[in-house]
């Protein structure tokens, strides 16, 4: 099976924990070599987050568990990249 280099998630969360305890936890799950937590919105209760977490094996179940013992939900997978090395997006001209 082909490893996973690369997820783009967003995330409902509660206030706390914050986003920097949030990517400290998601970042020291095996597989992992950086994450990237941003904050896209704010609400009364919840903050909407998109994590870009990039690596060399990592495990989707670990860290939708890790994002809900956090209190939070993904709702959406926005990428994923697998497979022997990262692959970036190339614009064509149907992106303009």
């Amino acid at each position: 099976m082909s490893e996973i280099k690369r997820l783009v998630l967003d995330v409902l969360k509660p206030h706390h924990p914050t986003i920097i305890e949030m990517s400290r936890r998601i970042g020291i799950l095996n597989g992992v070599s950086g994450v990237n937590c941003t904050l896209e919105e704010v609400d009364r209760e919840t903050e909407s987050v998109k994590i870009t977490i990039e690596g060399t094996s990592i495990d989707f179940e670990s860290v939708e568990e890790t994002i809900s013992d956090c209190g939070g939900v993904i709702h959406s997978v926005d990428s994923v990249s697998a497979g022997k090395k990262l692959v970036e997006e190339v614009e064509t001209p149907q992106d303009r």
